[in-house]
């Protein structure tokens, strides 16, 4: 991202960009601050493909029609999967770009293995946008709602990343609500938080098996019940549960073998919010639990696909088992 940054200010771009990973909003960031700094109002050397409509020829043809009246040539590729699969042609095509060409691609997911990722990473430069840890999120929450005049309570900070998770966009969405709901008083508190922000059912989900841990199977049938009023189905969110447990049980194996938090952040490709929070509720279960539990869940999931129980029920016999452990 410096790099980026520093490219802006020096006016002195590289002929290939690849930015890729989970975190959208800082990949649409900076995809932005590049096309405002590279293209301004010039519309007429500036090209745009994004899913679909990124055909290699077509991609390659624009990159190869010289600029008008300019010295510069900008093209951004968005989602175009490239990354994934074999593409001897552009991969082969990027060694030797013009020198008026700034080729910017855009990507969810890459293959550090794929010949096209490895021309780029020779060529340009490559930066991965990852979900940003807790004590970058808060001072980002501070810094937006600051620039309003609004000041916020960290225990306020911790409640919005708790309800919305890691995610830039979600968290920017519930801020917009928040500085709507306080700006006259100019300051957010978790009480605000309780009654603006909107909880994801990912958060939901985590609150549910937390409640399984602590044998509180009322609550934990009371989040279900939140969930079904939500119009979730039975199915995402057995889903989710198992994704839950799974995510436990990953963390809590490789915490064993005492990795780090960060290195197991990297590992299952996960922000470093939701693994701290994977390792604190891993510790009430125990591996026998956690593998029992998923082997449950997934005679629920194949008795409900054959007819032979009711999502909603099979779910709820799920939640009532594992809350009244002992």
């Amino acid at each position: 991202m410096k790099v980026i940054a520093q490219d802006i200010k020096n006016n002195d771009f590289k002929k290939v960009y690849l930015i890729y990973g989970e975190e959208e909003y800082l990949k649409r960031q900076y995809r932005d601050k590049l096309k405002t700094a590279l293209v301004g109002d010039d519309t007429m050397n500036y090209a745009y493909f994004k899913e679909a409509e990124c055909d290699v020829k077509e991609i390659i043809d624009t990159c190869d029609t010289m600029p008008f009246f300019s010295d510069r040539k900008t093209v951004i590729v968005e989602n175009s999967g490239f990354f994934k699969k074999s593409n001897d042609e552009l991969a082969n095509y990027i060694k030797n770009l013009p020198d008026y060409i700034v080729l910017i691609f855009i990507e969810s997911e890459i293959d550090k293995r794929n010949k096209l990722y490895k021309a780029v990473s020779n060529v340009g430069y490559v930066t991965e946008m990852t979900y940003q840890s807790v004590a970058v999120l808060r001072t980002w929450i501070a810094t937006v709602l600051k620039a309003k005049d609004i000041r916020i309570t960290a225990n306020a900070c911790d409640d919005i990343i708790s309800k919305t998770g890691s995610s830039m966009n979600l968290i920017k969405m519930e801020l917009d609500k928040l500085e709507s709901y306080c700006l006259e008083k100019k300051e957010v508190t978790t009480k605000d938080v309780e009654e603006i922000v909107s909880t994801q059912t990912e958060s939901h989900i985590f609150d549910m098996v937390e409640a399984i841990a602590n044998c509180d199977q009322k609550k934990a049938l009371k989040l279900y019940y939140e969930l079904l009023a939500l119009k979730e189905s039975p199915m995402r969110i057995l889903f989710l549960i198992v994704r839950q447990y799974n995510g436990m049980l990953q963390v809590k194996e490789m915490n064993s073998r005492h990795i780090s938090s960060k290195d197991i952040a990297a590992a299952i490709k996960l922000p470093p919010f939701v693994i701290n929070k994977y390792l604190n509720q891993s510790k009430k279960f125990s591996m026998e639990q956690i593998k029992d539990a998923l082997e449950y869940f997934a005679d629920i999931e194949e008795g409900v696909k054959s007819g032979k129980l009711n999502d909603k029920m099979g779910i709820e016999l799920a939640i009532v088992k594992y809350s009244s452990l002992v």
